[in-house]
C-alpha cells in the first residue's frame, strides 16, 4: 500500500485543480518558499480527518478554502482527493485503488466520499483504523520541528517513534481490552455472589427433591401393594360369599324340611287329640306316651335347628369381621351384590315365616281347643314346654332375617371409609405435584445461572486472549521503535564520525583498533557498552578541534582521547 496521487481544488493556495502523482518509495517535493509545499502536507492531514484548525496552520476551519487574490476572486469550497494503492489488500475494501475525498463549503457543511460514494467521517476512520494511517496514527513533522526531534530527549523521541510506528492503535486496543477485562471481573464477582446464594438454597431443595422422589416411589409401591391385597381379599370375600350363599340355601332347605316335620307333628298332635276325644279316657295312657314321644322328637329337631342357626350366625359374623376392604369401590359393589342376594333370601324366608305364622295361628286355635279338652291330663305342662321351645326356634329364625340389614350397614361403613381414603390420596398427590414443580423450577434457575457463569468465563478467556495478543503486538512494536531509535542514534553517530573523519589527530572508530578473540565478542560488547561507537583522537588539541567541527555541523560523536599513538588495543 502506498500513496498514489493527491488532487487539490480550492484548498489554500491551490485555486485550480492540481494533481500530484506518486510512486512507491520516498518522494520529495521541492520548491521555493511560499510555493505551497506545506499546504500539500496540510491537505494530506485534512483529507485523512484532521479537525483542528491549528493543526492546519489556520485560525478557523474555512481558512483552508482559497481566499482569493488581487486578480482572482475567492472560491466557495475546498476539495481534496487522496488515492491509495490497495493492491496488497491492506484496507478492508474490495478495490485495488481507494480514493478518499473531503469537501468543505463556506457555509460550514462538509462532505466525505469513498470512491465517489458519499459516506461519513466515521466510515473513513474505520476504514483506515487498521492500516496505521488513520487519525492519530500517522506523524507529520512540520517545518522547524526537525531540530526539536533530533535534539529531544530519548524518552520524547521514543514517543514520536512509537506514534510513527503505529503503536497507538495497539495501546488503545489494550486499554479497551483492559476495560472489558475489568467489566468481566466485576461480572464474575457478581456471578460468584449469585452462585453462592443459589448453592446455599440448592442443598435444601435437593433434599426436598429427593424426598419427593422417594415419596413418589413409596406411593407407587403402596398402590401396587394395596391393589394386590385388595385382589387377594376380594377373591377371599367372593369365595366366602359363595360359601355363605350355599350354606343359606342348605339352611333354607333344612328349615323347610324342619317346618314340614313340625307341621307333621302338629298334625300328629291333632290326630292324637282327636283320637283321645274318640277313644275316651280308656286309652289315655297310651296316647300320652305317644304324644311324649312326638314331643321328644320335636325337641331333637329344635335342637338341631338351633345348632344350624348358631353355625350360620358364626359364619356371618366371621365374614363380616374379615370383609374389611381398603380403598376399593369394586369390593363394596361385590359386597352389595351379595347383600342383595341375602335380601332376596331374607324376603323368601319372610314369606316362609309368614306362612309358618299363619299355620301357627291355626295350630294355636286347634291347640286351645285341645288344651280345653285335655286340661285334666297330668303331663299338660310338658306340652306347654314343647310349645315354648317351638316359639324360641321361631324367634331365632326372625333374628336370622335381621342379618342382611347388619351386613348392609357394614357395607355403608366400608364405602364411607373408601371415600375418605380417596380424598386423602388426592390431597397427597396434589402436594407431591406441587413439590415436583417447585423442584423443577429451582433446578431450571440453577441451570440458567450456571450457563450465565460459563458464558462469562468464556468471555473472560476471550478477553484475556485478546489482551495477550495486544500485549504481544505492543511489545513487537516497542521493539521496533527501540530499533528505530538505535538506528537514529547510529545514523547521527555515523554523521558525526563522517564529519570529523580526516581531521588532524583523529585515529578512527575504536572498533577498528580492537583485536577480539573468538567467542568473547558478546562479553566485550557488554563491557564497553556505548564506548563501542567511540572515535579515538590523539591529544586534547585534536579533541577540541573535533568538538568544534561537530558543533558547527550540529552533529555528535563519542570521543576517546589518548595521549600516545594507538596502533591496536587488545580486548579481553
Amino acid at each position: 500500500m502506498f500513496l498514489k496521487s493527491l488532487t487539490l481544488r480550492g484548498f489554500k493556495s491551490f485555486a485550480e485543480k492540481t494533481t500530484l502523482e506518486f510512486e512507491p518509495g520516498v518522494m520529495v517535493v521541492v520548491g521555493p518558499n511560499g510555493s505551497g509545499k506545506s499546504n500539500l502536507v496540510d491537505a494530506v492531514a485534512w483529507v485523512l480527518g484532521a479537525q483542528g484548525p491549528r493543526s492546519l496552520r489556520g485560525g478557523k476551519m474555512d481558512d483552508v478554502i482559497f481566499a482569493g487574490t488581487s486578480t482572482r476572486p475567492s472560491l466557495g469550497r475546498a476539495e481534496v482527493s487522496l488515492t491509495i494503492d490497495n493492491g496488497s489488500a491492506t484496507l478492508p475494501i474490495e478495490f485495488s485503488e481507494v480514493t478518499i475525498t473531503r469537501t468543505l463549503f463556506r457555509s460550514g457543511d462538509s462532505e466525505y466520499a469513498i470512491n465517489g460514494v458519499p459516506c461519513r467521517l466515521l466510515d473513513i476512520q474505520e476504514l483506515l483504523s487498521d492500516s496505521g494511517i488513520g487519525r492519530q496514527q500517522h506523524v507529520i513533522v512540520g517545518q522547524g520541528q526537525l531540530d526539536s526531534v533530533l535534539n529531544a530527549r530519548p524518552e520524547d523521541r521514543r514517543l514520536i517513534i512509537e506514534e510513527a510506528a503505529g503503536v497507538l492503535k495497539y495501546r488503545k486496543r489494550r486499554e479497551k481490552a483492559e476495560r472489558r477485562l475489568e467489566a468481566t471481573e466485576g461480572n464474575l464477582l457478581r456471578l460468584n455472589d449469585l452462585l453462592r446464594e443459589v448453592r446455599r438454597g440448592l442443598a435444601p431443595l435437593q433434599r426436598q427433591a429427593d424426598a419427593a422422589r422417594r415419596h413418589d416411589g413409596l406411593v407407587d409401591e403402596l398402590r401396587a401393594i394395596r391393589t394386590y391385597l385388595a385382589g387377594v381379599e376380594l377373591g377371599s370375600l367372593t369365595a366366602k360369599g359363595e360359601r355363605i350363599v350355599e350354606k343359606r340355601a342348605s339352611f333354607a332347605n333344612e328349615d323347610a324340611q324342619l317346618q314340614a316335620r313340625l307341621r307333621d307333628l302338629d298334625l300328629s298332635v291333632i290326630d292324637a287329640e282327636r283320637l283321645l276325644t274318640i277313644a275316651g279316657h280308656g286309652d289315655l295312657a297310651s296316647m300320652l306316651a305317644r304324644i311324649e314321644a312326638l314331643r321328644e322328637r320335636a325337641r331333637g329337631i329344635g335342637a338341631l335347628l338351633a345348632e344350624k342357626q348358631r353355625n350360620v350366625e358364626r359364619e356371618l359374623s366371621a365374614a363380616a369381621d374379615e370383609g374389611v376392604v381398603d380403598n376399593f369401590v369394586a369390593e363394596v359393589g361385590a359386597l352389595r351384590e351379595q347383600l342383595a342376594a341375602v335380601d332376596e333370601e331374607a324376603s323368601s324366608l319372610s314369606e316362609t315365616a309368614a306362612g309358618i305364622a299363619a299355620a301357627e295361628a291355626e295350630a294355636a286355635l286347634r291347640r286351645s281347643e285341645f288344651q280345653a279338652q285335655v286340661a285334666a291330663v297330668p303331663d299338660a305342662g310338658a306340652a306347654e314346654a314343647a310349645r315354648r321351645e317351638l316359639a324360641a326356634r321361631r324367634e331365632a329364625l326372625g333374628r336370622s332375617e335381621q342379618e342382611p340389614e347388619r351386613l348392609d350397614a357394614r357395607a355403608r361403613e366400608i364405602a364411607e371409609r373408601l371415600v375418605r381414603l380417596s380424598a386423602e390420596q388426592a390431597a397427597l398427590q396434589t402436594s407431591t405435584a406441587e413439590a415436583a414443580q417447585r423442584t423443577e423450577s429451582l433446578v431450571a434457575d440453577a441451570t440458567a445461572q450456571r450457563s450465565a457463569f460459563e458464558a462469562a468465563v468464556l468471555s473472560t478467556r476471550a478477553t484475556e486472549e485478546a489482551l495477550r495478543k495486544a500485549e504481544a503486538e505492543a511489545s513487537r512494536w516497542a521493539a521496533r521503535s527501540e530499533a528505530l531509535a538505535l538506528a537514529l542514534d547510529s545514523a547521527r553517530d555515523a554523521a558525526g564520525a563522517a564529519r570529523i573523519d580526516g581531521l588532524s589527530g583523529v585515529v578512527g572508530p575504536l572498533v577498528d583498533h580492537l583485536s577480539i578473540e573468538a567467542g568473547t565478542e558478546a562479553a566485550v560488547a557488554s563491557a564497553l557498552g556505548d564506548a563501542m561507537r567511540a572515535i579515538v583522537v590523539k591529544g586534547g588539541d585534536s579533541a577540541r578541534l573535533a568538538l568544534d567541527s561537530l558543533v558547527a555541523g550540529d552533529a555528535r560523536a563519542l570521543l576517546l582521547v589518548v595521549d600516545s599513538s594507538v596502533q591496536s588495543v587488545q580486548g579481553e
